[in-house]
């Protein structure tokens, strides 16, 4: 069980969001990326491929990172979070706050109040914050596991977007693939993903108990972790970088070789079958080379 406690009330995140984000907007401290998007099939997903439009707003922001990383400064957007972009309390570790470059609508951040690194293993208490926005936000949760994953931050952080990802009757590209699951002790295999990864199906009424259920899913997430062979070091350190995702019924793990396909990014949303290229070129890049092959050519090769 998860120490701590649950503060979160059940049935007001959704409504919560929309206020946060209507406010947020209005006072400039949600900047929307504005994008255009494609669908490109391949292996059997229709993968949703977003093409960034303005990119202004971020750039700026990194600059001003950068300026202060170069004077000696230690720059964390979480401690202290923004303000005006709290959605809620989630518990006595956790908090809910807006992602201030959001590509997807309501696309939510759950943040340790105090300092934990990304690349630290998730806790109990992770899952206990999770599992309680998961109950009134039916979302696709993910964590990038460091900047080989796909993080920007160091700053321990998880994140939600609302599903369905696209509005073509699958909650995520990826759903038809995962039938084909194969499972042995627990532990299932995706064939069809033409790289390593780990798969499980989860109860959706967890959601109800997060401080209950936490120590379930934990368990869940370990033996995952220890199917593609990641453990703990130094601290709770992951001994290799991996993604993951999570909605109310399933949990997927895909260890990384590196964070980029030449030029293109990878986070965990690729692996849902969500990509994000910057312009043209990458674009046309990624539909040359395939996405599933660049998620091949960022993962571990199956053998």
């Amino acid at each position: 069980m998860a120490q701590g406690e649950i503060l979160l009330k059940s049935g007001t995140l959704w409504t919560s969001v929309k206020a946060s984000t209507e406010y947020a907007l209005k006072c400039g401290a949600l900047l929307s990326i504005p994008t255009n998007f494609e669908f490109f099939e391949q292996d059997g997903v229709n993968f949703l491929v977003r093409i960034l439009s303005n990119l202004d707003r971020k750039y700026t922001a990194k600059k001003q990172q950068d300026k202060q990383i170069a004077v000696g400064k230690e720059f964390n957007p979480f401690l202290p979070y923004e303000k005006d972009l709290f959605v809620a309390d989630i518990s006595d570790t956790h908090v809910c706050i807006l992602n201030k470059f959001n590509v997807v609508d309501y696309h939510l951040l759950i943040i340790t109040r105090a300092f934990e690194e990304q690349e630290s293993l998730l806790t109990p208490e992770d899952f206990a914050a999770l599992l309680a926005c998961l109950a009134d936000f039916d979302g696709l949760a993910f964590y990038n596991s460091g900047k080989t994953a796909g993080a920007s931050q160091r700053h321990k952080h998880l994140q939600i977007v609302p599903l369905p990802l696209v509005a073509s009757g699958v909650q995520t590209p990826i759903e038809p693939l995962l039938a084909s699951a194969e499972f042995e002790d627990g532990v299932g295999r995706i064939p069809k993903l033409p790289f390593v990864n780990a798969f499980a199906t989860l109860h959706p009424n967890w959601v109800q108990s997060p401080l209950t259920s936490a120590a379930t899913m934990l368990k869940v997430y370990q033996n995952l972790l220890s199917a593609v062979r990641i453990e703990a070091v130094n601290n709770n350190r992951q001994s290799s970088a991996y993604n993951l995702l999570v909605t109310r019924e399933w949990m997927l793990i895909v260890p990384r070789s590196q964070e980029h396909f030449q030029s293109i990014s990878v986070n965990s949303l690729g692996f849902a079958g969500a990509l994000l290229v910057r312009n043209a070129q990458e674009m046309q890049l990624l539909k040359n080379t395939g996405p599933m092959t660049i998620l091949k050519e960022v993962a571990l090769q199956s053998q």
